[in-house]
């Protein structure tokens, strides 16, 4: 019987809770586990209060031949070396960006009376050679 120390899932949808187990390694990976060894809480936010592990019992079933997986291997090197690195602190709190100050509606009056002054110039020079013709 080949033995693993792997996770097992628990929890509920997008809140993932992990179980450190000691499994056959034929066994599905929700399925009935031999021993728990220890648990994996992703969502605490110190990292080193994630994992807790039975470190005794962990070291005796890799003396008779369990193998733990990728992930709890890793899980064990950390515990052991206490080495989690650091948490990033959450982004500051950034002030609410203010509106610009809208162009007091006396600049913008003559560059309106010139746009409208060129368009009736232009009315006028289109209706023109309307009427001339019409004769």
């Amino acid at each position: 019987m080949a033995v693993r120390i792997r996770m097992k899932r628990m929890g509920r949808k997008h809140r993932p809770f992990y179980r450190i187990c000691v499994m056959d390694s034929r066994k599905p990976r929700d399925g009935k586990a031999i021993e728990e060894v220890g648990t994996y809480d992703t969502s605490v936010t110190e990292k080193s209060k994630r994992v807790t592990l039975n470190l005794e019992r962990i070291d005796y079933w890799m003396s008779v031949g369990a193998q733990p997986s990728e992930n709890v291997k890793t899980l064990i090197k950390k515990v052991k070396t206490n080495k989690f690195g650091l948490t990033k602190e959450p982004p500051k709190m950034q002030a609410p960006k203010q509106p610009e100050p809208e162009a007091p509606p006396e600049e913008a009056a003559p560059a309106d009376a010139e746009a409208t002054e060129d368009a009736t110039a232009e009315v006028a020079a289109e209706e023109a050679p309307k009427e001339e013709s019409a004769e």
